[in-house]
């Protein structure tokens, strides 16, 4: 079984295969009484040793080091390749199944480099495919285990995505707490000044908006742009200029938020990461929807767009529920809420009852289009739901306003004035008044 030989027996065994003494796989680099404490593992050689040896005895490092054989190495590494190509093209059910694949190969223990590589991708897929309590496990254990001394960036990478995870759970203190940590590491490394800041940065403001901490959220985002831009690295300036605009969305300035999302579309340009693109274009249209009520026809031709992209790439339930959701959005700002109500009861379906911050969304984009449709019963019991997620998941400010807009339509129904004063309460407690 691989791992049982040591590195030493390896060698001599080789050696022998090929019938040369210790003096001659010695020669002319090394000793004979070298490679005997070698051979004994009472010596570990360095890498370029290694590298040495197995030239001489015509195998790879990776064979020495590990045991697996070169075409075991090289058929996991091609599975490797294909679930990184499948999870960046959107296919995440796909990727998830390859990179599990490599997982479950008994050979990728005695390989911890590739294995890191499976573990880090699985937990991607799992995100992008809604398995976020799994993505959150194994987030949680490569913290562990990552180093920014050795890795920044993957280090930073791999606390953004844990932050990232936490915050669509709908767990904000868990999401804070995290990217507030990582960053205090950064500075105690004196690398507060990187492009692993400003992402990690970006994760916090994220959480900060999500939670309704405005006030910090504003100035976040005026440090992270300012910071962005004196680094010069594009994709550091598309996460700060995303997430500025999501500021400036819930400030109400939604011509500013457009322009911002519209210079991060130009950089993300660059990356070719189509499931990102893919979501930037959805909060461009979300912000076009807002700022430019009369172009709601293109920001409905944008999410159509995004739609079929991600149908075709078999993209993840959250990131398919939400272009579902602002699609509906569309259809409402073009006067067809019947189409609307459709597209938001499929996010919903798509999502379950857990509570999220997606499943919230399209909840109250529901309850607006029954409005329309005069439905407001049916109105009343999705906005109801909206508000409660919203208030499990700390959104306090998005819960407040949920809460007064189903006060306000309460009003409307025969529902008597208790129901509608508790909605008040309810909007009240959570805006801390």
């Amino acid at each position: 079984m691989v791992g049982q030989e040591s590195l030493g027996q390896r060698i001599r065994t080789l050696r022998i295969r090929q019938g040369i003494s210790q003096a001659q796989l010695a020669f002319p680099e090394l000793s004979d009484s070298y490679i005997s404490l070698i051979e004994s593992d009472k010596r570990v050689p360095a890498p370029s040793v290694i590298e040495l040896l197995a030239g001489k005895l015509n195998c790879s490092a990776t064979y020495l080091v590990s045991g697996v054989s070169e075409e075991v190495v090289d058929e996991l590494r091609v599975t490797l390749d294909y679930a990184e190509i499948a999870l960046q093209n959107g296919a995440a059910a796909e990727a998830r199944a390859r990179f599990a694949e490599v997982l479950d190969n008994k050979d990728a223990v005695a390989l911890p480099d590739l294995l890191h590589q499976a573990r880090w991708g699985h937990a991607l897929a799992l995100e992008a495919t809604g398995e976020l309590e799994a993505a959150i496990a194994e987030l949680r254990q490569l913290t562990t285990e990552a180093s920014a001394e050795a890795d920044l960036d993957h280090w930073a990478r791999v606390h953004v995505a844990l932050s990232r995870c936490l915050r669509e759970r709908g767990d904000l203190s868990a999401s804070v707490q995290v990217a507030e940590e990582a960053l205090r590491q950064l500075a105690t490394i004196g690398s507060e000044h990187t492009d692993a800041a400003v992402h990690l940065g970006a994760m916090l403001l994220a959480a900060f908006i999500e939670r309704g901490d405005l006030v910090r959220a504003h100035q976040l985002a005026d440090q992270l742009i300012d910071r962005a831009e004196r680094l010069g690295s594009p994709k550091a300036r598309m996460a700060a200029y995303w997430e500025a605009a999501y500021v400036a969305e819930i400030r109400g300035e939604y011509e500013v938020g457009a322009a911002l999302a519209e210079r991060a579309l130009l950089l993300l340009g660059e990356e070719e990461d189509r499931r990102n693109l893919n979501r930037l274009r959805t909060a461009y249209a979300s912000l076009l929807l807002r700022a430019r009520p009369e172009e709601a026809a293109q920001a409905r031709e944008l999410l159509v767009r995004v739609r079929r992209e991600i149908a075709a790439s078999a993209a993840g339930e959250i990131d398919v529920a939400w272009c579902l959701t602002e699609l509906a959005r569309a259809e409402t700002a073009l006067g067809r809420p019947a189409a609307a109500a459709e597209l938001a009861g499929e996010a919903i379906e798509l999502l379950g009852e857990a509570p999220r911050r997606a499943t919230a969304w399209a909840l109250t984009v529901l309850g607006e289009a029954l409005v329309r449709l005069g439905r407001r019963d049916e109105a009343v019991s999705a906005l109801t739901r909206a508000a409660t997620h919203l208030e499990e998941m700390e959104a306090t400010r998005d819960a407040a306003q949920t809460w007064f807009d189903l006060a306000e339509l309460l009003g409307e129904t025969e529902a008597g004035e208790e129901p509608r004063l508790a909605a008040y309460r309810r909007a009240l407690a959570c805006a801390g008044l």
